[in-house]
């Protein structure tokens, strides 16, 4: 019995010894192994997105030409930030060879744009208008502008890097539409039906388009870009009231007022007219306000 209680308690004492060690040795090595796991997690580095940027790439068959740069914007902005890099004015130069040499193809040019940005244009879209300003530019260094055609392409995933935004411009080489003259004949008859008619309060100095009138000035653009010797006219009219010296001087005014802002958003000065007819050409009866408002207009239209 006394060894059989020996026996007994030494297996008490050799658990409680046990047991002992292991929470004053192994639980130590837990919180430690713990604190080494802690610590390996909070060094590991936080990578931050980077900022959206593409290349001046344009390729077609056995022809290509791509650097890690491109036209780059503010924002909001439909302008070019300048200076264009050597990288860029050599891609262009290539592409005015290459488009040059190979009269049946059209470069397309997309313009990106985020939906939170704002549009100062008279483009439909931000996208377009920086379309149009790179194919400006384009058209400036030689490349013709009927082998251009300008897109714009909502992209909110854009990333900007400091307010900038690099590079928003994509470009494709694709062959001509055989059925342009057609189109552009389609084009000019629905200018021609429905111009773009602006209106004026006395003593404003500002232009606020819908969406209709902005793509209106698209359509206009567009036309002046494809059709050779094409030109639009600015027409300013006004109401009776008054002498029709004043009056013809106010329809100028307002018809230079659009031509400048035309001239703005890209669309060249030497393809619009500005004339103005004064209160010669009313559409509505000068006997009542409604009518004079009316008569308050400048057109835009093809010749």
């Amino acid at each position: 019995m006394t060894r059989n209680l020996s026996y007994l308690l030494g297996i008490i004492i050799t658990i409680l010894i046990g047991t002992y060690f292991y929470f004053t040795c192994c639980s130590d090595c837990r919180l430690a192994t713990t604190d080494n796991e802690q610590a390996h997690e909070e060094i590991i580095p936080v990578t931050e997105p980077q900022p959206t940027s593409f290349p001046f790439s344009v390729k077609d068959g056995e022809y290509a030409f791509e650097v890690n740069d491109n036209f780059n914007f503010d924002l909001s902005s439909k302008s070019i930030l300048m200076p264009i890099s050597e990288n860029v004015s050599n891609g262009v130069q290539s592409l005015k060879s290459y488009l040059l040499e190979n009269t049946n193809k059209v470069i397309e040019i997309t313009g990106l744009y985020r939906n939170d940005e704002d549009n100062p244009s008279a483009f439909p879209n931000l996208g377009l208008a920086r379309a149009n300003s790179v194919k400006n530019y384009l058209v400036s260094n030689g490349i013709p502008s009927a082998q251009t055609n300008t897109f714009g392409k909502l992209m909110d995933e854009l990333l900007p890097m400091n307010n900038k935004l690099l590079g928003p411009i994509t470009y494709l080489i694709s062959a001509g539409n055989e059925n342009t003259a057609d189109d552009l004949k389609v084009l000019h008859d629905e200018i021609v039906a429905s111009p773009l008619v602006l209106y004026f309060e006395t003593g404003e100095a500002a232009i606020y388009l819908t969406a209709e009138q902005r793509q209106k000035v698209a359509n206009i653009s567009t036309y002046l870009d494809k059709v050779s010797g094409a030109a639009c006219n600015v027409v300013g009219h006004t109401d009776n009231t008054g002498n029709r010296a004043t009056n013809i001087g106010l329809g100028q005014e307002r018809a230079d007022f659009v031509k400048a802002y035309l001239v703005r958003n890209g669309i060249i000065a030497d393809k619009i007219n500005a004339t103005s007819h004064g209160p010669d050409s009313p559409i509505a009866t000068n006997a009542t306000e409604e009518g004079r408002s009316k008569n308050r207009r400048t057109v835009v239209t093809l010749n």
